[in-house]
């Protein structure tokens, strides 16, 4: 058997939230899995996390990134990416030193992370340069893949579809009571996805519980095993050039609260510095330890 440097990171916690779990496996250079070996090991996570992420040292100060879920390769993983490198960067005297880190994802291209631990123990990622896409579904359809009367979709903003590192349907609902109690069946909903060729759908409104935060968001991605993601980096980015696009934000820090009325909320942070979207957060380590294949 082979061991590998293991660790469970909680990325997004905010007040007595948990944030979103993330698996990560750091990779010594001569330690290469096949596509089928990554698989297998995000499907021993099914029900456990979300995404597994696999980190290799490229150099010093550069990382290569793959991401699977239970089902399948993901081309980007936000909150997997937040939990693994602040968890990489607080166990390395070196890296903490740092302020930023080169990102070398296998589906995205080179993305960097900004180091903000020692000012307010946070770590930013650029995101991925946005795609807009066509959405060319009926509202009828929407709101059936959502469960949902289609009088509950807000006709105050439009529907989108934008990729940011994973091709995010956008839809805004009438107010925080209809956003936060939304639980579509999520078979049905994978059905839909899979139809439409839509990684992840997220829902908004502008209520919110604290007004603290810029909007409420939930994030649907059955297509990658499970119903809903309680905190997420690439669908919040979506947002974030989908409120840059609409001329509802300025580019300026904010946060988002993110989740239903099953679990606390949690914040995902977004800015725009030097023309590039960035999204981050801190991270909770809960298990750090050895997983052998």
């Amino acid at each position: 058997m082979t061991a590998y440097k293991y660790r469970n990171v909680n990325a997004f916690p905010s007040g007595d939230s948990l944030g979103n779990p993330a698996a990560c496996l750091y990779l010594e250079k001569q330690q290469i899995l096949s596509d089928a070996q990554m698989l297998a090991i995000a499907k021993h996570h099914n029900g456990f996390v979300s995404e597994v992420v696999f980190c290799t040292e490229s150099t010093g100060t550069s990382f290569d990134l793959t991401y699977y879920s239970s089902e399948c390769e993901v081309n980007f993983c936000g909150h997997g990416t937040i939990a693994c490198l602040h968890s990489l960067i607080c166990s390395s005297p070196n890296l903490l030193g740092c302020k930023q880190l080169k990102l070398n994802t296998r589906r995205k291209g080179s993305l960097l992370m900004h180091n903000r631990i020692p000012e307010n123990g946070s770590v930013l990622i650029s995101a991925p340069r946005p795609e807009y896409l066509t959405a060319k579904l009926a509202l009828t359809e929407i709101a059936d893949g959502l469960e949902i009367a289609k009088d509950n979709i807000s006709p105050d903003y439009p529907i989108d579809f934008i990729d940011a590192g994973n091709r995010t349907l956008i839809v805004p609902i009438k107010g925080f009571d209809s956003t936060v109690s939304l639980f579509p069946d999520e078979q049905k909903l994978k059905s839909f996805s899979l139809k439409n060729d839509i990684d992840v759908i997220l829902i908004f409104c502008m209520d919110r519980k604290d007004s603290v935060h810029k909007a409420h968001t939930r994030v649907f991605a059955p297509k990658f095993g499970y119903l809903e993601d309680p905190a997420t980096g690439s669908a919040n980015s979506a947002f974030g050039y989908y409120m840059l696009k609409n001329n509802m934000w300025d580019g300026t820090g904010i946060t988002l609260e993110q989740g239903g009325n099953d679990r606390v909320f949690n914040a995902v942070h977004l800015c725009v510095e030097n023309d590039s979207l960035l999204f981050g957060g801190n991270a909770t380590t809960r298990i750090d330890g050895v997983y052998y294949i």
